[in-house]
């Protein structure tokens, strides 16, 4: 033990900023954090509570909020947190706990923008049978799915992690517990392992991606046979959404699962590792949110109801 500090404990250097900007870059993440929060939250309330969003769609989108709510709340808390502090320190079980949570949340959401893919496929290609096809039993099956996939990338993942010997340097460059920088500070062959990771990320992208593939190639062939201006526009904008949101979350989890390591270094690790786990749970509900008229409508409903009912106690008073 030295200073209260477990020797089996490991040390985030984080993001390494000049410490002359370290206030700057602290009100940033801070102030991202709490944009990313307060929308997803108010965009499960919103689904929640008005009755024009019980369909499958914002169920699905309900769920993806869930995930980045807890997504972006198990690392960037402990980013804050080191960033005005003098200990930097994580400990092994803590370490342990944040691998298995970012793994199953990004993997849960790998799942979850597949199979919202595919609800938009019914919904363009399928319209008829689009209230059969996706009852409440089929989506509460499906999000449970995308929710266990997720789960069992971490129980797969973080046991093997976890139990690889780690000796000498307890310092993991980066600013939080993610698999190839823990990886770094390995005293054995990681080869095998490594590459055991390599196919499960892969496998892991490649059939949500083939989902979302498929579907968007179904998509733009039935919209392509479209009479309707008003139609195609309508299926354009319902769809333009998903794949902004697929684009962003997508390309940041090749690069820094599936891109050779030989191609990377921690600095860039970092970069990635903070626009995926910082900004793109911000991103989500605004981009879902400001562009849906249904969504900004509750909004509006909502914030009206809200000034209403402050304007009668008011008066009351």
């Amino acid at each position: 033990m030295k200073n209260g500090t477990s020797s089996s404990d490991f040390i985030l250097l984080g993001l390494l900023v000049n410490p002359r900007s370290t206030g700057i870059v602290f009100a940033v993440i801070f102030a991202i954090f709490v944009v990313a929060v307060t929308a997803n939250l108010v965009m499960i309330f919103l689904i929640q509570v008005d009755s024009r969003l019980h369909t499958p769609m914002y169920f699905l989108l309900s769920q993806l909020s869930i995930m980045d709510t807890l997504f972006i709340c198990t690392t960037v808390p402990k980013l804050l947190v080191d960033m005005v502090s003098k200990e930097k320190t994580i400990s092994f079980a803590a370490c342990g706990i944040q691998i298995f949570l970012y793994l199953t949340m990004i993997g849960s959401e790998f799942f979850l923008l597949g199979l919202m893919a595919y609800d938009r496929y019914v919904a363009v290609c399928n319209p008829l049978r689009y209230p059969a096809l996706m009852n409440r039993k089929v989506c509460l099956l499906l999000a449970a799915g995308a929710w266990f996939g997720g789960s069992l990338d971490g129980f797969l993942l973080t046991p093997i992690t976890m139990n690889v010997p780690y000796c000498g340097s307890r310092s993991i460059d980066h600013f939080f517990c993610e698999i190839p920088a823990v990886l770094r500070l390995a005293c054995a062959d990681t080869s095998l392992y490594e590459t055991l990771m390599y196919i499960c990320c892969v496998l892991m992208l490649l059939i949500p991606i083939s989902i979302i593939s498929t579907s968007y190639s179904l998509i733009l062939l039935t919209v392509h046979r479209m009479h309707s201006a008003e139609g195609r526009k309508k299926a354009f904008a319902t769809c333009s959404s998903h794949l902004t949101v697929v684009s962003i979350f997508y390309g940041a989890a090749f690069y820094t699962y599936v891109l050779p390591q030989a191609f990377h270094t921690p600095e860039q690790d970092k970069v990635v590792s903070a626009f995926y786990t910082i900004v793109t749970p911000m991103l989500n509900p605004l981009i879902y949110g400001l562009r849906n008229k249904a969504v900004m409508g509750a909004f509006k409903k909502i914030l009206a109801q809200c000034l209403s009912a402050r304007k009668v106690s008011t008066s009351d008073g």
